[in-house]
């Protein structure tokens, strides 16, 4: 929220990712960034990876979206990454919208 509030709407999300880290650094916050999420399959890895924009606390992924409104297309982006890292608890923000919009997924 912070972030938004210093901000605004209208940056890309690069600007916001960023900020956030900086965020993350000052309240010591651990967080990666682009969290390389890799896909098994019938027990062998795939080529194909995802990146998930942060990983906080090594158990919540954060994934930024700077949008007029975020779409179910997204969601199922954090749930893709919640289901091949077998992680609970994902969080989708958006920082495009006037207010400041997030939603908590859990798996």
């Amino acid at each position: 929220m912070e972030v938004h509030t210093n901000l605004g709407p209208g940056f890309l999300e690069a600007v916001y990712t960023e900020a956030l880290m900086l965020e993350f650094e000052e309240r010591d916050i651990p967080y990666e960034i682009n969290k390389e999420i890799t896909i098994h399959y019938k027990g062998k890895q795939l080529h194909k990876k995802y990146y998930a924009d942060f990983l906080c606390y090594d158990k919540i992924i954060i994934e930024l979206k700077a949008v007029e409104s975020l779409t179910p297309a997204n969601t199922s982006q954090v749930l893709i990454y919640l289901k091949a890292t077998k992680m609970k608890l994902g969080i989708l923000a958006n920082f495009g919208e006037p207010s400041f919009h997030y939603n908590r997924i859990v798996r």
